[in-house]
């Protein structure tokens, strides 16, 4: 284990690692356990990162108490230790390295896991970030992630300690998701798990005057078309990752619906985060933005800036 210190000059974390942020909160502490499991199945180190707000002497966290006489720095670093130490009792021999930094924590963490392997961040509440707030930390990594990003979404001990499905789940928009597709691949392969590729289009108002069947028959028609482009868009990951079990669908419909419906039988989802720039920054688009707010499993963005 190491400690990397403070603030942007210290060293960088090293290429193809797996970062998470701590607070000592109880999305934080499932969000560590499942970037362990992730840096783990990577054989790659895990950097666990603290950035401001530093937590008071007494908010230490993760069960234990604290010594409230201590300066808040102390405090930081007594919980950076702590994570590491639930780490090598859950993974032992797993390489940690610590940070410590004076950014705010979304800075750092988009700072760290810029030639990370995955960054992992927590969710608090029920509706995942608290209601999607501005100013949330996993929003701001989120829009400005260069890397990977997976969402721990609640999730109980059995889906974290094992897969429930066996099923990497990946929402395919177009060809502009080729990073995405390329990472949901591997990503069933690191699992030796089955990949189903779920493409949504929408269907064109029908024309006055055209019957039920007629319209049944040209929904059937576009459905087969649309499934044959989405095979057609993977085919070269089918080939490059013959031992991964693919499924292709095509729906009509709401993606964000579609995806959140399908994540109940997944133990990931993968999409490709499309950002755009608002004028405020960088914003997710309402895709993204509604699984991570409504999908029963942890998601993986992968950034797409258009």
């Amino acid at each position: 284990m190491s400690d990397t210190g403070f603030g942007p000059d210290t060293p960088p974390v090293p290429p193809g690692c797996v970062v998470v942020g701590v607070d000592g909160s109880d999305p934080a502490v499932r969000a560590l356990d499942r970037a362990a499991d992730e840096a783990q199945r990577r054989e790659t180190t895990l950097q666990i990162v603290l950035g401001l707000p530093w937590p008071e002497p007494a908010e230490v966290g993760f069960g234990l108490d604290a010594d409230r006489d201590r300066p808040p720095a102390e405090a930081a670093r007594t919980l950076l230790r702590l994570a590491a130490m639930l780490v090598a009792d859950r993974h032992p021999g797993l390489p940690v390295t610590l940070e410590l930094s004076a950014e705010p924590a979304a800075a750092a963490l988009v700072r760290c896991g810029r030639t990370a392997a995955l960054t992992v961040v927590g969710t608090r509440g029920r509706g995942g970030f608290a209601g999607l707030l501005l100013g949330s930390v996993g929003l701001r990594v989120a829009a400005h992630a260069h890397s990977p990003l997976l969402v721990v979404r609640g999730e109980d001990a059995a889906a974290r300690r094992g897969l429930l499905h066996d099923k990497v789940l990946l929402g395919l928009a177009d060809e502009e998701d080729a990073e995405a597709a390329r990472f949901a691949f591997e990503e069933a392969v690191r699992r030796s798990a089955r990949l189903r590729v779920l493409h949504t289009w929408t269907h064109p108002h029908l024309h006055l005057g055209e019957s039920s069947v007629a319209a049944q028959q040209d929904l059937a028609t576009q459905t087969r078309q649309h499934k044959e482009l989405a095979r057609y868009s993977v085919s070269g990951l089918i080939d490059r990752f013959p031992q991964v079990a693919v499924r292709v669908d095509s729906v009509s419909g709401a993606p964000a619906r579609a995806l959140v419906e399908a994540s109940s039988a997944a133990d990931v989802v993968v999409i490709g985060a499309h950002r755009r720039d608002g004028g405020l920054g960088m914003r997710l688009g309402p895709v993204a933005h509604a699984v991570l707010h409504y999908a029963h499993c942890p998601v993986v963005l992968v950034p797409i800036n258009d």
